[in-house]
């Protein structure tokens, strides 16, 4: 098998723009996909397919507590393990996402969500998840892979996908952090996804690893949909984050940050006063969750001092925002009312995952922020910075309604 790779996954390589026909005249998320998808299919060689595969797996949630597992592999060799690391695409356009992440064809297995130590492709899906580096790969297929169009918010998209008549890799090297916490059957899954973050392991990576049931006392492992482990893993690490931040001083002024990436507008603030939290989401028509309207829709989920006590209204999004400014506040050693304001313009043509919203609140809250006086120089930051009026947002927003009954700052202090 030819070693050659088909793209060239380096960074300074992706960095550069291209100008692709197809892409400009092709605003359809559904033809975007499918484009790219039938540009793999082409490359499969029959019932059997062999690549790098970048250690990315796949667990499915229907059928629960029987679910489809496999990994996911492009058909080419090389480094490839940029496609299976959402922290080095802050950079990348979404047509360069939907291009290299629609190679992926994803082999597919029934198993017991409880089947974490069968023999097999088990195995080797968990091997997969734990290692440290690309790993040759092969599958042979029952049916030749289908492509077949899903578009959520919740995960990065992939290519074409085939039930898995048998999988083969070479050897590979596995990260030694996340084996020493496999090893550990005495640790709960908690202690095991703190640990590997604290230790500088990527929060994608850790996702994997939890959805493969490499961590938790060893009766009680078990695989978990990617889906649900992606969401499983920010809650928890920014829960965690926030024990720490909620003993710290509140900021002393309002601090604004403001962001464009992928047709997003971020504009957050941190506010004086004890932990809060609020992240609201305005999306144009013709946008995922607003593919069918003629006005804007705007979806928010709050938490206040003690936390929530049921799931975000607008799901992951709200637990990948929340990581990232817990991780801010933890950074400042302060804490305060957390406010994020994202604006989603129709270029925005098809969801590339939560991990959207981590990285980019992660990069919003990386530059300088402009210091506000007053709450009347905060509405008008948000009136010079975002298309939506302040009254549409504060209609929304339960923060921003507080505000407007607090006759200053420092009412936001408790004793």
């Amino acid at each position: 098998m030819s070693p050659t790779p088909l793209y060239s996954y380096s960074d300074a390589a992706i960095r550069v723009k291209r100008s692709d026909i197809v892409y400009r005249h092709m605003r359809d998320p559904a033809l975007l996909r499918h484009y790219y998808a039938v540009k793999t299919i082409k490359e499969i060689n029959g019932l059997s397919l062999a690549g790098s595969s970048p250690t990315d797996i796949f667990v499915g949630r229907f059928g629960y507590p029987k679910v489809s597992i496999g990994p996911l592999v492009p058909p080419e060799f090389g480094d490839t393990t940029i496609l299976g690391t959402p922290e080095r695409w802050r950079f990348l356009n979404i047509e360069q996402i939907v291009d290299f992440r629609s190679k992926l064809v994803r082999g597919m297995q029934e198993v017991r969500v409880t089947d974490t130590e069968k023999p097999g492709l088990v195995e080797k899906v968990q091997e997969l998840a734990m290692a440290d580096g690309t790993a040759d790969s092969e599958m042979d297929f029952i049916k030749r892979p289908r492509f077949n169009m899903t578009l959520r918010d919740e995960v990065q998209p992939f290519g074409p996908s085939g039930t898995i008549k048998s999988f083969d890799m070479g050897d590979v090297r596995s990260d030694q952090k996340i084996e020493s916490r496999f090893s550990d059957a005495d640790a709960d899954a908690k202690t095991s996804v703190v640990e590997l973050y604290e230790k500088g392991v990527p929060v994608s990576k850790i996702q994997k690893a939890f959805s493969a049931g490499l961590f938790g006392l060893k009766q009680r492992r078990k695989f978990v949909p990617t889906r649900w482990s992606i969401t499983a893993v920010d809650d928890t690490l920014s829960k965690n984050t926030l024990e720490e931040v909620k003993s710290y001083e509140p900021v002393d002024s309002i601090y604004a940050y403001y962001n464009c990436a992928l047709d997003n507008r971020w504009l957050i603030f941190f506010m004086p006063g004890n932990w809060q939290y609020e992240s609201i989401e305005a999306w144009w028509p013709k946008t995922v969750w607003n593919e069918n309207g003629k006005d804007i829709s705007i979806y928010g989920s709050y938490e206040g001092w003690e936390g929530r006590k049921t799931y975000a209204e607008i799901g992951g999004c709200y637990y990948s925002g929340r990581l990232a400014i817990t991780e801010r506040m933890k950074i400042l050693k302060r804490q305060g009312v957390a406010l994020i304001l994202r604006e989603v313009h129709d270029g925005y043509i098809m969801p590339v995952g939560v991990w959207n919203v981590r990285e980019h609140v992660r990069e919003t809250l990386s530059t300088k922020p402009e210091t506000l006086e007053n709450t009347q120089q905060m509405f008008d930051y948000i009136k010079g910075k975002l298309e939506i009026g302040t009254k549409e947002w504060i209609r929304n927003s339960r923060i921003l309604k507080d505000m407007l009954t607090q006759r200053r700052i420092p009412d936001f202090v408790k004793p």
